[in-house]
């Protein structure tokens, strides 16, 4: 992709988000200014990410130069009218991989375009379904590690994710945080202008 004289910001800390952009091919810098995640209680869904995205984006307002484009992310697992963020510790874990055992739930990203003049979003959903967890298969993925970093307190590339998912409906990568296609797409119509 050709991003012209556009230099592009990565505003994510995310490993998974970098080796998506890392994998299109695009130049990009990583900056991160930290914010406290926090949204309003009468938020729900897709409103969520969408909210969390202007705000990663706001430190980046006062200091964006004209030819830059910050992209911020955010993904959530929505679950029975619930918002599954990171767990913050492992009994939290437990909690979220009981509750999506055997269930359908949303997964969501919303993913953020700031230039200096303009703010744009593009927001995308995807099913996951799980079939039922043992006890046993939950704490011993809880024990690796590696749900304590991702939404939901799961990784659909993980090992787990592998055996435990029983079938998924929309973007496979949105699920791991970055929808690519839908964001290809958009950086190309940025770009074109």
């Amino acid at each position: 992709m050709n991003t012209k004289s556009y230099e592009i910001i990565l505003a994510s800390g995310s490993p998974r988000r970098r080796a998506f952009f890392e994998d299109m091919g695009i130049p990009f810098t990583r900056k991160v200014i930290p914010v406290e995640e926090v949204f309003p209680k009468s938020l729900s869904g897709k409103a969520i990410v969408e909210h969390l995205v202007k705000l990663k984006a706001a430190p980046f307002k006062s200091i964006i130069k004209e030819k830059q484009l910050v992209i911020t992310a955010d993904t959530i697992v929505w679950h029975q009218n619930q918002c599954l963020g990171k767990p913050k510790n492992k009994r939290e874990a437990e909690q979220m991989l009981s509750t999506l055992s055997g269930s359908t739930h949303q997964v969501m990203t919303a993913v953020g375009f700031l230039q200096k003049d303009k703010w744009d979003s593009i927001c995308c959903s995807s099913e996951v379904r799980f079939t039922k967890l043992s006890p046993k298969a939950i704490d011993e993925y809880i024990a690796t590690g590696s749900p304590m970093d991702k939404a939901g307190a799961y990784g659909i590339q993980d090992s787990f994710g592998m055996l435990y998912i029983d079938s998924i409906q929309g973007s496979y990568t949105n699920i791991i945080g970055l929808p690519v296609a839908q964001v290809q797409k958009k950086l190309e119509e940025i770009l074109k202008k």
